[in-house]
């Protein structure tokens, strides 16, 4: 199936950027399978230390002749999302064991969960947890015993960082199993509204915690269409996820049968059958374009621009926020899930889901219907329906039309005709914006700057009634460097508030946002951030900002400013406390934004 040109261009571009990087890294992966299923190859004290603990399995697996799992799993009770992973490693090794095969739990990874550390210092490890997270995977995959792999993770750097390990580890297959989200629970309009009010003192915590609770009241993923949800997305439309399981509830028989089905394809697709599907073929230049596409069209999470960019470097291929920019400007609006729409990612999976959404833009050619899938078809494959029926699993034709058009809209009639999100570039760098929950009117901005270093500052200033007029907030020193680069959630409520009093409002800063962050104009990623000198070090109060993002713009109008010399703040107390001297090493090394903000050196 031919796609549209532009979009053509744009791929054909990432992959001649990427020729050379993409040609040693697949050498690297030819190399590695040609050593073969290393369990063979060990000695024999090697194999017993790996096979001790696996009781009846330890003959299949002494035979060398049955496949067996690598199952890296970011299980913890304390994440409603990964709650449920607790019971997959016995489920996946019984259905290993149904197919002639075997499965070990390789590695448990650290899984943090942003929703708690929003606006506490533990954010500030919360995106090289994701390098961690790699780490911690390869650590496990690297006793070498295994001939496929099973990753269980579902939110915001869990993924990534699993995702950038299965690529180091690209000569192994690799299958994404979700665990699905919570079901509905409060509004999320209605919780962001009292978090609004409890901003401007109009409600008690009594009752914003009674909002809280309902709102996240059960395992799975939160329903809000944030990272971990956008993460979802993107292993259907990249092909790493079983078609249709992305959005299926928790603890279902459908669910199940899944995670078991699963199980046996990781086996299926290994090296030692037919149908050897490596996750290194999968994860190519098609695929993030794909990924991209998927973003674009469902007004998913900022992070994302970070995380791809990361991912795609560790799979031998370059990425750059021109990408996004190219695709998002042929890719229409196709899905309005909270904080772009009132629906949660129920309601949307009801009305058609992902099959619709990926249904829609094939039949647009703006999607590349012929990669490499787990399934070892094309992406047509991702427009069908997982259903359960008399206890067998099997896949089925999806909808052709939402049934609910005010979630899902067609190609023709998009709720916008460009992507979710906006390229911002001028003279105090480059930057990225979410546009798919900001209203036009709100897309520019001229206004004089506040400038802080910190988020409980704005927040001070908010509750001194000293942003009473229109205005950019600019916090600076929050990029990967300064202190990690922690999203600044927090200040979301008290700058809605100052917009729905009809003040203009803006935040410019080179930290990030929630994936969940929306209706107020954010330029965020700003690159190059403060402390490399970057342009927005040399601001101060008054100076006057615009921010465009419909031509895509953040410049400062008088240049004069970067005359005056910078004095960077003592910023040695981000150095200690919650384990950040553990991570002092992640902030010394990290590169830039538009690079993924990674410490590898890919």
């Amino acid at each position: 199936m031919s796609v549209h040109t532009d979009l053509q261009t744009v791929t054909d571009k990432i992959a001649k950027r990427s020729e050379a990087t993409r040609r040693a890294y697949l050498d690297r992966m030819d190399a590695a399978r040609q050593a073969g299923p290393q369990r063979a190859h060990l000695s024999c004290g090697n194999q017993a230390h790996a096979y001790a603990p696996m009781g009846d399995d330890q003959d299949r697996l002494i035979a060398g002749q049955a496949g067996n799992i690598g199952i890296v799993t970011s299980y913890n009770d304390m994440l409603s999302a990964h709650q449920p992973f607790q019971a997959y490693p016995d489920m996946i090794k019984d259905a290993a064991r149904r197919a002639g095969g075997t499965a070990q739990v390789a590695a448990g990874v650290p899984a943090m969960c942003d929703g708690i550390t929003q606006g506490q210092t533990g954010m500030e490890l919360s995106l090289f947890s994701r390098d961690a997270i790699a780490m911690s995977a390869g650590i496990g995959l690297s006793h070498n015993v295994f001939d496929s792999t099973i990753y269980l993770g579902v939110c915001d750097k869990i993924v990534p960082g699993l995702v950038i390990a299965a690529a180091t580890f690209g000569h192994l297959p690799a299958i994404f199993l979700p665990a699905g989200p919570m079901t509905t629970g409060q509004g999320n309009d209605d919780k962001a509204k009292i978090r609004q009010r409890f901003a401007e003192g109009k409600a008690e915590r009594c009752d914003l915690m009674a909002s809280e609770m309902a709102s996240y009241h059960g395992p799975g993923t939160c329903t809000f269409y944030g990272t971990a949800n956008t993460n979802q997305m993107l292993m259907e439309f990249m092909g790493l996820h079983l078609p249709g399981s992305s959005f299926v509830n928790p603890n279902t028989p459908l669910r199940d049968a899944l995670t078991m089905y699963g199980a046996r394809r990781a086996l299926e697709i290994s090296d030692l059958g037919d149908d050897y599907i490596p996750v290194a073929h999968v994860l190519d230049a098609k695929a993030y374009v794909n990924g991209i596409v998927g973003l674009m069209a469902t007004g998913g999470s900022t992070n994302l621009l970070i995380h791809l960019i990361a991912m795609a470097r560790a799979s031998g291929i370059i990425l750059d926020w021109s990408d996004f920019a190219g695709i998002s400007a042929l890719v229409p609006l196709l899905a309005r899930v909270y904080p772009n729409g009132l629906a949660d990612v129920n309601h949307f999976h009801a009305a058609g889901g992902l099959g619709l959404v990926i249904s829609e833009l094939l039949n647009a050619k703006l999607l590349h219907e012929d990669t490499t899938t787990i399934t070892g078809s094309g992406l047509n494959e991702y427009t069908k329906d997982p259903k359960l029926i008399d206890g067998k699993l099997d896949w089925h034709a999806g909808v052709n039309a939402a049934l609910n058009d005010k979630i899902i809209a067609s190609v023709p009639n998009p709720f916008q005709k460009s992507g979710g999100l906006s390229d911002l570039n001028g003279n105090l760098g480059s930057a990225v914006m979410k546009v798919s929950a900001v209203v036009p009117e709100r897309r520019f901005i001229t206004a004089p700057v506040r400038v802080f270093h910190d988020q409980k500052p704005v927040l001070d200033a908010f509750r001194a009634g000293e942003l009473d007029s229109d205005v950019i907030v600019v916090v600076r020193y929050q990029g990967p460097r300064a202190n990690g680069m922690p999203e600044l959630h927090n200040l979301t409520p008290c700058l809605a508030v100052l917009q729905e009093r009809g003040i203009k409002v803006a935040l410019v800063t080179d930290g990030r946002m929630s994936g969940a962050s929306g209706k107020v104009p954010a330029a965020i990623h700003v690159t190059p951030e403060a402390l490399d000198d970057g342009p927005i070090a040399y601001l101060q109060d008054g100076d006057m900002v615009t921010l465009d993002a419909m031509t895509g713009v953040l410049s400062v109008q008088d240049d004069a400013i970067f005359a005056r010399q910078i004095i960077h703040p003592n910023l040695s107390k981000n150095n200690i406390g919650l384990g950040r001297e553990l991570f002092d090493l992640f902030r010394k090394n990290a590169g830039p934004a538009e690079s993924g903000a990674s410490v590898f050196n890919f």
